[in-house]
């Protein structure tokens, strides 16, 4: 690795030795400076682009040019004749300057080189084609060359360092939004145009009067002829792996015209290559936004689906069934229908081994080791249907409804050295609707009104079953337990079981009204209200060895085994806002007034706490530049919990899991600071973003823990001590000719108060993590990607500290050779220093090597290899506020396919 590191230091000396620099300022006949003018070099040996700037606010541009060269300047602004001239480089640096001429007449239209970047207003206009090499397949490939965009570790692009919230294909929403599905499967060779499109408001009416700094969309142009019919690529193929045949089907069908588009992605495999995960269907929300979101105001309403143990990337066996549909249709300029269904089936085989040390070695509770293997299935669906009617530029009429149904199961056997063999069973097939109706209307140019209402009915309905052995004559780990739930201890097993079932059943509603004041002010009224209802039943049981089955009565919890909650929740709240611009600064004070009520019943017993809140927030944003900004917010937040933490009966997370809850808890306060730096500057070639956020957490709900071995019980209250949260993130990005370094660093430190036992102790957590990369854009050459992940994690529990530090040296290698044939590899080398002298590694290594005639080429061959070094599995060690644990994952072992894919 270290050599591969001073190659490219190499290729960077060797590629600044060989330029020199040619600037200059920019201005128009008046003499004024011109931003944003756009200033290319063609070489005219090649006819290519050798390099491009953007003008700064001072007019300067900046480029690098080979020596002894000819190159064609073309320098475009909007409004001004282009101006075109050939240099000629030698030795010395060149400063030049240039005056632009208004545009008086229409020319002639003149084909110019196209701008690989290119910056109006608030919109980033990337040319595909400028950062291409031939090796790309899909769309992500593209965005990690652009300079200011990243795919993080969740798949998930980012801009600027914030997550882009909306994707559009020729301006219409691809899965409503979603990121991800765009990324891994629109083809790279269809794409045209990235537009980044910042400050995003999806109401054009409330553009001017609401603020987006956070929001991001992208929109993907595509190329010339991909509008009007189908295009896509279908990939099939099959191969070898131990005691395995794989197989693999990937259709991904694409059709775009004015008026409608359909899209269809398709994936059938046992590799593990899966283009949705569980946890990305999960957490597909459809564009769903509640109108609350920025009242100050969180509820949370649970999730109860079930919590399997592995992810798709770390497991023994995969297999996987997508079929996925989304569509458009606007059959006229004003009514715009659009909808998606997805289907997702998955089979998991996974095994997992681990060591626990629980927190405080004096408290008595013994160092564990488990072997976990599940088998786990999903089948999950969702189905959105969405209408929008906008008749006029005054009034805008939105709906949209979102189903969702699952059907998951997940049979596991745990080995504790502890508690011994256990059998344990989790279902649930929960199903949830969500609708949404929002309505625009503008009155005049100052008085805008906008209502937004979000109806959620959700239904969960888990099961879970436990068998754990047992010698009635004997004292095992698990009987103190066992007597505690009431069971019965005569039986050669203990086999419990519980059913649960949540209903929930939420209205959030909202009505704004903003008034424009003057063109640099506007004040906002917000009426709006929460109203939440859950109905929580659960019951623990035992089965026998005759086959019938008895409800236990505890002798802990005052003999509560069984729930039978209703919770009742409502806000009423009352905000205003008032935003000003004045220079470089934006200011938006604000506050809201809110009337809470809280009551549940358990028991014929009537538990309820109304009160009065006011809530203030603020922001300010520093307009430095127009390409660079600095943010600062503060908001205070009421956190309110679900139901099952107020329901008094016991409850079974896990046999070694066991809680009840306190139906007199109170909410949460928060205080929250962030601070935000962005700055994108074509004029060296330098992106930074910075982020800092602080929050202190007042009466936070956290749970008085009691361990019987290593079997916990847990009840709830609000803490009095206050917890703590900071982090610090940052990214520099610098280009340098073709090569690009980036720098991220984060630091997460957080302050927790546990109770354990009877004591309370504090939990103190820090993280730093830095990430140094270098990567390179050439078009012909081959391209590499460096990264180097260095992480230490410190863990001070009160009666044990730890400390983690992980080196992961990477390197990605892609080259495209006599433009037929496409070789791609990765390998990654992950080593955690476990502090007390030990430490663990693995490996991971793929490649990929394909042949297509040429780049229009309608048939291409692959051969791909997983897992090349076949290792067995992948360490990960962490630390939370109970233990810390290292854990081993057995993963799947060395894959090699060979493929087919057919373009369209």
């Amino acid at each position: 690795m270290k050599n591969v590191f001073f190659i490219v230091l190499l290729l960077v000396a060797t590629t600044t030795s060989g330029q020199i620099k040619f600037e200059g300022v920019v201005k128009d006949s008046l003499g004024g400076v011109l931003e944003l003018a756009n200033v290319i070099a063609i070489n005219q040996e090649t006819s290519g682009l050798e390099s491009y700037g953007i003008t700064n606010d001072e007019g300067k541009f900046k480029l690098e040019l080979g020596k002894n060269g000819n190159y064609e300047i073309q320098i475009s602004y909007v409004g001004m004749k282009m101006l075109k001239e050939v240099l000629t480089t030698q030795e010395a640096d060149i400063f030049k300057n240039y005056t632009m001429q208004s545009e008086n007449q229409l020319d002639e239209v003149e084909l110019i080189y196209e701008m690989p970047v290119t910056i109006k207003g608030d919109t980033i206009s990337y040319n595909a084609d400028s950062f291409q090499n031939g090796s790309e397949r899909k769309l992500e490939d593209v965005l990690e060359k652009l300079p200011g965009v990243e795919i993080n570790e969740d798949g998930q692009v980012e801009v600027e360092g914030k997550v882009v919230n909306k994707l559009m294909v020729n301006g219409k929403d691809f899965f409503d939004g979603d990121t991800k599905l765009a990324t891994k499967n629109i083809p790279s060779k269809a794409v045209d145009k990235i537009q980044v499109l910042r400050n995003y408001s999806e109401v054009g009416q409330l553009s001017g009067v609401t603020n987006n700094q956070d929001n991001f969309a992208l929109n993907i142009k595509l190329k010339e002829g991909k509008e009007n019919f189908w295009f896509g690529n279908i990939t099939a193929g099959g191969g070898v792996a131990p005691d395995k045949e794989l197989y693999i089907l990937q259709p991904k069908l694409f059709y775009y015209t004015p008026k409608y588009s359909l899209n269809f992605i398709g994936d059938l495999n046992n590799t593990g290559e899966a283009a949705l995960t569980r946890r990305d269907i999960r957490s597909f929300g459809g564009g769903f936004r509640s109108p609350s979101r920025n009242s100050g105001t969180n509820i949370n309403l649970g999730d109860n689906s079930l919590n399997f143990l592995t992810t798709q990337a770390n497991a023994l066996e995969i297999e996987n069934k997508l079929a996925t549909g989304n569509f458009s249709y606007s059959p006229k300029e004003t009514i715009d229908f659009s909808g998606f269904l997805i289907y997702n089936s998955s089979r998991i085989l996974s095994r997992e081994t681990s060591f626990i040390q629980y927190t405080d070695s004096s408290l008595g509770i013994p160092d564990e080791l488990t072997e976990q293997s599940s088998r786990e299935r999903s089948n999950q669906a969702l189905l959105k249907l969405s209408a929008s009617f906008q008749p006029n530029f005054s009034n805008q009429l939105d709906y949209d409804v979102l189903a969702r149904v699952s059907n998951d199961r997940q049979n596991q056997n745990l080995f504790s050295s502890v508690i011994g063999n256990t059998t344990q069973l989790d279902e649930v097939t929960p199903y949830s609707i969500n609708q949404n109706i929002n309505y625009y209307y503008t009155l005049n140019e100052d008085n805008i009104f906008a209502f937004e209402a979000q109806h959620l009915l959700k239904n969960e309905d888990p099961f879970y079953n436990a068998i754990l052995a047992n010698d009635p004559a004997g004292n095992d780990a698990f009987d103190d337990t066992a007597d505690a739930l009431g069971l019965d201890n005569t039986l050669n097993t203990y086999n419990l079981a519980q059913n649960r079932r949540i209903k929930s059943n939420q209205v959030d509603a909202k009505l704004d009204y903003y008034n424009i004041l003057n063109t640099k002010s506007n004040i906002n009224f917000t009426l709006g209200t929460i109203l939440s209802r859950q109905v929580f039943n659960s019951n623990i049981f035992q089965f026998l060895e005759d086959g019938s089955s008895f409800e236990p009565t505890p002798t802990i919890n005052d003999g509560l085994a069984v729930n039978d909650t209703e919770y009742n929740f409502s806000d009423v709240y009352l905000g205003v806002h008032y935003r000003v611009k004045t220079g470089k600064f934006t200011i938006t004070p604000g506050f809201s007034v809110h009337a809470y009520g809280n009551k549940n019943i358990q028991f014929g017993e009537t538990f309820e706490d109304n009160f009065f809140r006011i809530l203030p927030d603020f922001e300010t944003r520093i307009q430095l530049k127009k390409s660079e900004s600095l943010t600062f917010r503060y908001d205070m937040q009421n956190q309110f919990t679900d139901v099952t933490r107020l329901a008094e009966g016991l409850v079974l997370n896990n046999f070694n899991d066991i809680q009840f809850g306190t139906p007199d808890l109170q909410n949460a306060l928060s205080n929250n600071f962030s601070l935000l730096y962005s700055s994108f500057n074509l004029f060296n070639y330098t992106n930074v973003f910075a982020r800092a956020a602080y929050s202190s957490n007042i009466d936070q709900v956290r749970s008085l823990t009691s361990f019987d071995n290593v079997i916990r019980t847990s009840t709830f209250f609000n803490s009095s001590f206050a917890d703590e949260n900071a982090s610090l993130f940052g990214r520099v990005q610098r280009t340098f000719g073709k090569i690009r370094a980036t720098l991220n660093a984060s630091f997460n430190y957080s302050k927790i108060n546990q109770f354990i036992q009877g004591n309370q102790s504090l939990n103190e957590g820090f993280t730093q993590t830095y990430t140094p990369g270098l990567r390179t854009n050439f078009k012909v050459a081959p391209n590499i990607n460096l990264r180097y992940r260095y992480s230490v994690t410190n863990n001070d529990q009160g009666g044990r500290e730890t400390t983690f530090t992980t080196n992961a040296p990477s390197v990605e290698f892609d080259a495209y050779i006599w433009k037929a044939v496409t070789f791609r590899t990765n390998y990654t080398y992950t080593n955690q220093d476990l502090g007390d002298g030990n430490s663990q590694s693995f490996q991971n290594w793929d490649a990929t090597l394909s042949y297509r005639k040429n780049r229009e080429a309608k048939w291409e061959y692959e051969l791909k290899a997983t897992n090349i070094l076949d290792i067995d599995s992948q360490v990960r060690n962490s630390a939370n506020n109970l233990s810390v644990f290292s854990s081993e994952t057995f993963i799947q072992p060395r894959f090699l396919t060979f493929r087919f894919v057919y373009t369209l």
